[in-house]
């Protein structure tokens, strides 16, 4: 059975380059494992692949959801699996590159069958927030579910408010859930890399890379995603640089402020996923450059490596 090579890392790590030169090599076929970049809209914003890249391979998920759709983990570990399933199929390896933890973990570790959640536990969840902070959500999730609470960065809120969120809802921990979960792919299945450069040189590329997007016309994309009027609850209206500029157009911030807001949470995210990667990837290979071809030095040195 052809393996699926699967390449993560932050924004702006170079990701895009590493999966070509992959596809390339391998005759492959690139899914997205990004959760911003399968909506469509936003195509320079959440920086998908353009036009000339993916003339280079056939890809898949990327722009294919509609930003009014909430697209969670479950409906995109389906939809990959059957694309895994078609390029298997016909003989080409799929290439699966993102920066998005769960769709990974989804894929390798399973997806535990948790029922959906409610709003009531929703509201209970994020009141706790609200009224006791990021330490005292950390407090709720390790009453609720130490095993799952101890498996996570004290300031992960995201993870710690579906501990607790996951308790409320069922009475009963996620970290059970997560037991009895088997993964889509064993572990003979796939290959992981990680893209893991320096920090201070990715921060630099971060915020060189959103001045890139505001030359390529990126404040046209986002007047247009306005008009959409979609709701700004739902993920694509909460994709990195999307509030600060929907805040300029609506005459709430100056455009430098708007940038270097945006610049900001962009660095804190990537700060966010190298520390996941760093604990949830930790046996998958490194690559830990942002020069291009050194990069792709690296992971042909990888792809050579016999296996096991």
């Amino acid at each position: 059975m052809t393996s699926c090579l699967l390449i993560a890392g932050p924004t702006a790590a170079g990701k895009t380059a590493l999966s070509l030169a992959a596809a390339e090599r391998l005759d492959g076929e690139i899914i997205n494992a990004d959760s911003m970049q399968v909506y469509d809209g936003l195509p320079l914003i959440t920086a998908q692949p353009d036009a000339a890249e993916r003339a280079r391979a056939p890809h898949h998920l990327f722009g294919a959801i509609d930003p009014a759709v909430r697209y969670s983990v479950g409906q995109w570990t389906s939809d990959v699996l059957a694309l895994i399933s078609d390029c298997r199929s016909r003989g080409k390896r799929p290439i699966l590159v993102g920066g998005t933890g769960l769709y990974f973990n989804a894929l390798t570790r399973g997806l535990a069958p948790v029922p959906e959640i409610g709003e009531d536990a929703r509201t209970r969840a994020a009141s706790v927030l609200a009224d006791d902070g990021l330490s005292g959500l950390r407090g709720e999730a390790l009453r609720l579910d130490p095993v799952a609470a101890n498996r996570v960065e004290a300031a992960d809120r995201q993870r710690l408010l579906r501990i607790v969120e996951v308790a409320y809802e069922t009475g009963k921990p996620l970290s059970e859930f997560q037991a009895d979960t088997v993964p889509p792919l064993s572990s003979a299945e796939w290959q992981g890399i990680v893209i893991e450069p320096d920090r201070d040189a990715l921060y630099q590329r971060i915020d060189q890379r959103f001045e890139q997007m505001l030359e390529a016309g990126a404040l046209d994309e986002i007047a247009a995603f306005m008009r959409r009027h979609i709701d700004p609850d739902l993920p694509a209206s909460k994709a990195l640089g999307v509030p600060q500029l929907v805040a300029h157009l609506r005459g709430e911030l100056a455009l430098d402020e708007a940038v270097e807001l945006a610049k900001r949470d962009s660095r804190r995210y990537a700060k966010r996923q190298g520390t996941w990667f760093r604990n949830q990837a930790a046996s998958w290979s490194r690559i830990g450059t942002l020069d291009r071809q050194v990069a792709i030095s690296a992971l042909s040195d990888i792809l050579d490596q016999p296996a096991g």
